[in-house]
């Protein structure tokens, strides 16, 4: 059986879904001794980095399917997964779900009290971290007791385990959470057939260039990483998951891994943004996919400018410089991006253009009252779709509150044009009214700052209103080496909308650690406003 036939096999079976997609690869008994998963850690005696046949992913999976059968977790169990390493996560979320149970995964890098308040709201049975999570837990009440270590899980017997859980399509098998950028992150609960509905429909599709042997920079504990593992094991492809997103650690795997596909969030196209990516040997990359908020034209320029793929030239293959970007917009309760839009070196539509949607998405840009509006009309995007999360786990208030008209609310501020592209503005939450029909879009006006100032690498909008006037300052991260005393007011007001240049109040460059980030990198917005403005108010106080 061909890699083609594996994938046509699994997709056309309705019976596989997110919760039994290594069971099913084994049940097909066709390359099982071919290398799928690797790691940046040591598990279970097997070096960082060597990867696993699916037979060893399997062994290892069935390991920790017995200890916590051994534990009293059996079906429709929610476990809360808190570790460092990608590995441990990757394995305890594939153990968990061959049980039946449902993983609930949490971001190492939450704050412990946030954490803690999470779990508690979740009302799990039981809680699986590693020894640091376990530690920082230790003082706050949550609820739910520890489960054992899970380093020790791969000391179970695999043929102890049980059989794989048989999941019907609506079958919760994972919970997520969002960014948290604006307080409790939420938590979000995939079903067996949402988390695999991207997979399947990209499975009757010809496999893209640089899919054959990834290398995910996306977090563990996001629903991305459980799609990206899902879309490997399916599509008979090579991936090796990172436990850690900052650019220096994608560049050093790159050169280490030789992958020909990055998977990852915008805030690490960013971090590599920072990064001489000449002086590094990117020439292995063929294609970056960024999935989450949609990427910033600066990086993506120079993320395409490096790396190589194949093109025709005459009917015949030949390797060209540079590489391809593909952006669009999704979220953990959108299940996978809704939209796409692909750029190489020569590429013109940015904008804040995130394409247009996948076939299997219905989608509108809808007034406050729910009703579409219409090409150009600014509004918040609702959307339809098999891969749309079931809702939130313990909330559903915040559920029906999401939805109206049969679409989940996204909460993103877009538009689209005449020939179907959408854009994205705005978070809803960070759009502020100027009054007479204008706003001040923060996530479009850092766009602008961005391409108008090449010596910014990050700009962030902190925008408050000082009685009747809105006043905005605009913090600026720089690349190394320049000059942070010189006044770059005239570059960013000039290429500011009118409207929103003028409630500029200063323009300042800032280190990085000023910009509080959340689990996900995401800038905490809120946050942010109140220590800025509570560091001014302290500064007029002096």
């Amino acid at each position: 059986m061909s890699v083609r036939q594996i994938r046509a096999s699994l997709a056309a079976d309705p019976q596989v879904g997110a919760g039994n997609v290594l069971s099913a690869r084994m049940a097909l008994g066709i390359g099982l001794d071919q290398p799928v998963l690797a790691f940046d850690t040591d598990i279970d005696g097997i070096p960082s980095w060597q990867p696993f046949t699916v037979r060893e992913l399997d062994l290892r999976v069935r390991a920790r399917a017995a200890a916590l059968a051994a534990c009293g977790i059996g079906p429709r169990d929610p476990v809360v997964v808190h570790a460092d390493a990608a590995g441990e996560a990757v394995l305890a979320t594939l153990a968990l779900t061959r049980l039946g149970a449902i993983p609930a995964l949490l971001n190492p890098r939450l704050d412990p009290e946030r954490a803690a308040r999470y779990i508690r709201r979740l009302t799990a049975v039981g809680v699986l971290a590693d020894e640091r999570h376990r530690a920082a837990l230790a003082g706050h009440d949550t609820a739910t007791p520890l489960l054992p270590e899970i380093g020790s899980l791969g000391a179970g017997d695999p043929d102890a385990a049980p059989p794989a859980y048989r999941h019907a399509p609506q079958d919760p098998v994972a919970i997520t959470h969002s960014s948290g950028t604006t307080g409790l992150p939420k938590a979000v609960v995939h079903s067996h057939d949402s988390l695999y509905a991207a997979v399947r429909y990209r499975l009757a599709l010809p496999r893209p260039q640089g899919s054959d042997r990834l290398l995910s920079a996306l977090p563990a504990a996001h629903a991305a990483t459980l799609i990206a593992l899902n879309l490997a094991l399916s599509s008979h492809a090579e991936i090796a998951f990172l436990s850690e997103q900052s650019g220096a650690a994608v560049l050093d795997a790159i050169e280490l891994r030789r992958p020909n596909g990055v998977l990852g969030f915008a805030a690490t196209w960013s971090d590599l943004a920072r990064h001489d990516l000449a002086a590094r040997d990117l020439s292995s990359v063929a294609l970056w996919w960024n999935t989450g908020d949609c990427a910033h034209e600066t990086h993506i320029r120079r993320l395409v400018a490096q790396g190589s793929r194949e093109t025709l030239v005459d009917r015949r293959r030949s390797r060209t410089a540079g590489s391809v970007f593909v952006d669009g917009l999704g979220s953990t309760e959108m299940g996978h991006s809704h939209f796409h839009i692909t750029h190489t070196r020569e590429s013109e539509r940015y904008g804040r253009c995130v394409g247009k949607p996948h076939p299997f998405v219905d989608c509108a840009v809808l007034d406050p009252a729910g009703e579409a509006l219409g090409p150009y009309e600014v509004g918040e995007l609702g959307t339809r779709s098999p891969t749309l999360a079931l809702g939130y786990w313990n909330d559903s208030a915040t559920t029906y509150r999401t939805r109206v008209r049969g679409y989940f609310l996204t909460g993103d501020l877009v538009y689209r044009d005449e020939e179907g592209y959408y854009y994205h503005v705005d978070r809803a939450v960070d759009s502020v009214d100027l009054g007479g029909g204008r706003r001040l879009h923060t996530a479009m006006s850092e766009e602008r700052v961005l391409v108008a100032c090449p010596d910014v690498v990050d700009c962030t909008v902190v925008a408050a209103r000082e009685g009747e006037r809105v006043v905005t300052d605009v913090l600026l991260q720089l690349v190394a080496g320049a000059d942070r005393e010189r006044d770059r007011t005239k570059e960013v007001t000039a290429a500011l909308e009118e409207a929103v240049a003028v409630t500029v109040r200063q323009v300042i460059a800032v280190e990085d650690g000023a910009i509080p980030l959340g689990p996900t990198g995401k800038v905490r917005k809120v946050l942010l406003r109140e220590r800025h403005l509570a560091g001014l108010a302290a500064e007029a106080g002096r």
